[in-house]
Parts: structure tokens; C-alpha cells; sequence
């Protein structure tokens, strides 16, 4: 990466990515743009499990590993996880990607299916695509904000969709990092900026504003080379009329960092 400056919006694993960006001699700016809050409501969650055990849920599909590990923790407190465990043996269990994947192995799950890369919503519902669930109980293990298009999708097919929710999405306490990028891009002094969620790019665009530059980021990220994780990272970014540079295949932070390196190759 020669000595490239690449802006790393990733909060969670972003120390980890500094770390890849550096390893390939690059100079990472960390400017992490989500916060990942818990929000679990035992009374709630006590509630849904005596609901759960008088009608019980015939699917359960999981989007996240963190959101997953949160479900577990919070009925680990309970005393209740053999409970949950007990649900899900008698339910078909999806999973959006690897993460989910990995913290349902944990615990021991059986899955049933899984759905196909890019991890999307739309190969979500292709991989149940031959499962009938009219008038079936589907329990969605939501990320940090509802996802309507699988919501819609599944009650298009008769299902009654029950979301829980283990966490939600903010903008960090402290948005320096954020706005130090958005000067930093005004001034040329940024050669990549790397994407590795859709809420980040929403979460940027929001610290844009308040600063009154809204208008023009969609200019300075398209003078940078941009980095996508995947298609609804794209996507989001192409909404606001972001041109992604590259997009990783697969969507994951190794295939990202090899094509973000071999795209600074060719543009030095």
C-alpha cells in the first residue's frame, strides 16, 4: 500500500484492520462510525419465552454472531438458555452467515440451513424459499435496526414474524475521529476509505451534515478509492450516489484487504 492513507470506519474489529492496513504498508485512520449498544429486556425476554413455550416458533432465523452470543448471554443470566436450547432443537434454525454460524456451534445448535454468499437478505429467503410457512410462527433474531425487506418477504409467504432484538446501532460518543476524516477527505489527504457496513455509510453521512458538508461527501468519497465488504454496503453507498471502487468477494475482510491492496497497487 506504499505509504497510503486509508480511513478504516469499522468500530468492533477496526484496531484488527489498522493492524492488516499497516502489516501491507499503509497508514490506517481509525474513525469508527458505529457503536453497538446492548438492549435486551429480561422482563421481556421472560415474557417471549412463556409465549414461546404455549405457541412455539416453527423457524428461527439468525443474522448476527454478536446479536446471537447477546440472545444466549441474556438467558444465561436467566437460567433459561436450556429452555431456548429446547425451542430451537424443534424449530428449523437458519443462518444468515458464518458469524451466526460460529456462535450457534458454540451452543451446540443443529442448522438446518444456511444461506448462500454474499450473506444477504435475499439469499436469506432463497435458502427457505422451499419451506412452507403459511400460518407458521418465525422468530427473526434482529442486528441493530429491523430488517423490513426479510420481514415483508416472509409475510408475503403467510408467516407471522416475531424480531428480537439483543442490541441496536448509534453513532460513537465521540464523533472527532468522523469529522477529522471529513476534513481530512476535503483536504485530498485520504487515499481509501473503507466501508465494511450500510450503517456506517448512513452514520457518516449523518456527522456530514450536522457539519454541513452532506452535499458535497458523496464528491470527496468518489475522489478517493472506495471499499465495499459486499452488496448492501454497495448498495447503501450507491444510494447516496457513492461509486464503490471495489466490493470484496467474498464478503469478507480478508478478500477486501487483498483487493484494497491490489487497487492502491495499480492506482500508485
Amino acid at each position: 500500500m506504499k505509504s497510503k492513507t486509508v480511513a478504516i470506519l469499522e468500530s468492533r474489529t477496526g484496531e484488527h484492520l489498522a493492524a492488516l492496513v499497516s502489516g501491507r504498508g499503509g497508514v490506517p485512520m481509525l474513525a469508527p462510525a458505529l457503536e453497538e449498544l446492548p438492549d435486551v429486556d429480561a422482563e421481556e425476554l421472560v415474557r417471549l419465552l412463556r409465549d414461546w413455550r404455549a405457541d412455539p416458533f416453527v423457524m428461527a432465523i439468525f443474522q448476527t454472531g454478536v446479536g446471537t452470543r447477546a440472545l444466549f448471554e441474556a438467558t444465561d443470566a436467566l437460567g433459561s438458555t436450556s429452555e431456548l436450547l429446547d425451542l430451537l432443537g424443534r424449530a428449523l434454525v437458519v443462518v444468515r452467515g458464518p458469524k451466526p454460524l460460529g456462535a450457534l456451534n458454540a451452543r451446540g445448535v443443529r442448522i438446518d440451513l444456511r444461506a448462500a454468499q454474499p450473506f444477504t437478505t435475499d439469499t436469506v429467503l432463497a435458502a427457505i424459499g422451499a419451506t412452507r410457512l403459511e400460518g407458521s410462527r418465525v422468530l427473526v433474531q434482529r442486528y441493530g435496526e429491523a430488517n423490513q425487506r426479510l420481514g415483508e418477504g416472509l409475510r408475503r409467504r403467510g408467516a407471522k414474524v416475531q424480531e428480537i432484538g439483543t442490541y441496536r446501532w448509534a453513532l460513537p460518543a465521540d464523533v472527532t475521529p468522523l469529522e477529522r476524516l471529513i476534513e481530512a477527505l476535503a483536504c485530498s489527504r485520504v487515499d481509501a476509505v473503507v466501508f465494511t457496513s450500510a450503517v456506517q455509510v448512513r452514520n457518516l453521512y449523518a456527522v456530514a451534515e450536522r457539519l454541513g458538508r452532506s452535499d458535497e461527501l458523496a464528491g470527496l468519497l468518489n475522489a478517493t478509492l472506495v471499499a465495499s465488504i459486499g452488496p448492501v454496503c454497495s448498495a447503501a453507498l450507491t444510494q447516496r450516489g457513492v461509486r464503490p471502487t471495489l466490493e470484496a468477494n467474498p464478503p469478507k475482510l480478508g478478500a477486501l484487504m487483498s483487493a484494497l491492496e491490489a487497487a492502491l497497487g495499480a492506482a500508485a
